[in-house]
């Protein structure tokens, strides 16, 4: 008979604490790693505090002021904050593990544990960092210096609601992926909900839906704090704290429900049985498709790509984009779809790393067919996105178009050169099996990430900048001095790959 490995919530969170002390144990670089918390605290007190300071801030003496544009913003600001953190909670398989799943095998660790796990995990995650910034910021530019401590408390409150409900949708859908017909019953209601977007989109009812949204009380009891503490503040805190409770005790029930069933999308790709195809023409192409069917093959990432491609285009389908702004989407998604893998590279060969290397082909070949299909992966998923968001932006200039082009070349290969150097430099071990595993452990998943997004942020800006300038040829020239610095740094990457120590020691680490 089954015996459960938890009598009690408080054996669940000593356990949830001792996996919290091995985990942070295993960090070779504890000054770095202090350093690094001490920036995203700086980070978080400047982006909560600063905004408050800012000329116009809680200024509603014009109906149209700044403050007042802010506060019409900012329920819909709360609600996409929980959306997007359900759908990256989702697209992991019900978030990201506090330990890997090979040594977890080790420890009685409950469906209760892994939820608490999943939830400590869910900020260390740059998306989740950015709108929780942004929600703040917002906040404290609505509000003012006089209310700010009051307002960040409903904040703060609603980023833990916020993320502990998302983990109930997620637990709830891989529940549901891992039962009966689970694949067919996720992908019938992920098409339902994008259907219903679309519909809302066509229809022009977004707006309606907007004026509806159970955050608009929240963020009243927000505007009120600027004329004083009233008995909705108290109220306000009571039920944000039972919400919490709520969801993260409700959480538990289909995280058990997940957990103790097969992940079949896993099983499946591992059990499943591939017809032979014709000999490719040559070396560099059967490496190419050895890569590609890794990637396709790992559950991550397929769904990650799925996910990447269609959610930034849908979001700039709707808040009809023009032209000239589009030029910031090639580097999201870029970076985006580089943090599936392409940060750790070669750890998309896991134990066959060994095998791969006795291939009779050079290092250098290898390692070009490995940049290929990342560079694939970031044109074809920042395409996809390009595709959808040009549907409703217009009608473009040749200038425009240009500099969308230029922008979406230069981000995917400067991203395929800062990754490639990354995957040689810092290599780890990762079983990119699990769909909850990531390419490297979160703090440098948050590192690799604000790097990415800070240099392809600000490459799009500046072809944004060059979409107006009168002459296309702009944009070219602009586009070439990029385009051949990231390929020497490419080059560069390529000669330390085939140094057969570094390599060596690499492979030594992604198959361990």
């Amino acid at each position: 008979m089954p015996v459960s490995t938890v009598s009690s919530w408080t054996d669940t969170v000593a356990d949830t604490r001792s996996l919290v002390q091995f985990r942070t144990s295993t960090i070779r670089q504890k000054g770095r790693t202090r350093w690094f918390t001490g920036i995203l605290i700086t980070l978080t007190l400047l982006s909560a505090v600063t905004p408050a300071f800012l000329p116009g801030a809680a200024d509603y003496t014009l109906k149209h002021s700044r403050a007042f544009e802010m506060f019409l913003l900012l329920p819909t600001a709360y609600a996409g904050f929980l959306a997007l953190t359900a759908i990256s909670a989702v697209a992991s398989g019900g978030g990201r593990e506090l330990v890997a799943r090979d040594h977890a095998v080790a420890f009685p660790i409950s469906p209760a544990v892994d939820h608490l796990g999943a939830l400590l995990m869910a900020p260390l995650n740059i998306a989740w960092l950015l709108q929780g910034w942004m929600l703040l910021g917002l906040t404290a530019y609505v509000v003012g210096p006089a209310a700010l401590v009051f307002a960040h408390v409903i904040a703060l409150l609603w980023l833990v609601f916020a993320t502990a409900l998302a983990q109930v949708v997620a637990w709830t859908m891989e529940a549901i992926r891992r039962g009966p017909n689970g694949v067919l019953w996720v992908r019938l209601i992920t098409g339902a909900v994008g259907l219903a977007a679309v519909l809302l989109i066509v229809t022009k009812h977004v707006s309606v839906v907007l004026d509806h949204l159970p955050t608009l009380r929240l963020v009243a009891v927000l505007a009120g704090l600027t004329q004083g503490v009233g008995i909705a503040y108290p109220i306000t805190l009571l039920i944000l704290v039972a919400l919490i409770l709520g969801a993260v005790l409700l959480g538990v029930v289909p995280a058990r429900a997940a957990l103790r069933r097969a992940p079949r999308d896993e099983a499946r790709i591992e059990t499943g049985t591939f017809p032979a195809r014709p000999n490719p023409a040559g070396p560099f192409l059967a490496m190419v498709r050895m890569d590609r069917s890794s990637v396709w093959r790992a559950v991550s990432l397929r769904r990650g790509i799925y996910l990447l491609a269609a959610a930034p285009g849908l979001i700039a389908l709707s808040g009809s984009l023009e032209w000239k702004m589009l030029t910031i989407l090639p580097g999201l998604v870029a970076s985006g779809a580089a943090l599936l893998f392409g940060v750790n590279a070669f750890c998309l060969d896991g134990r066959g790393g060994l095998w791969r290397d006795t291939l009779p082909v050079s290092p250098s070949l290898a390692f070009a067919a490995r940049s290929w299909v990342l560079l694939e992966l970031l044109l074809v998923s920042s395409a996809t996105t390009l595709a959808l968001a040009a549907l409703r932006a217009g009608r473009p200039t040749v200038e425009e178009v240009t500099a969308l082009l230029c922008a979406w070349l230069v981000v995917s290969v400067q991203v395929v050169s800062l990754s490639m150097r990354w995957s040689v430099k810092q290599p780890f071990s990762v079983d990119l099996r699990s769909a909850r595993a990531t390419p490297a452990p979160p703090l440098f998943m948050v590192g690799y990430s604000a790097r990415l997004a800070l240099s392809t942020t600000i490459i799009g800006m500046i072809f944004s900048g060059l979409a107006q300038v009168p002459d296309w040829r702009a944009s070219v020239m602009f586009a070439i001095p990029f385009v051949v610095w990231s390929f020497v740094r490419l080059m560069r990457v390529r000669g330390q790959w085939a140094d057969p120590q570094q390599r060596s020691r690499v492979i030594a680490t992604v198959s361990a």
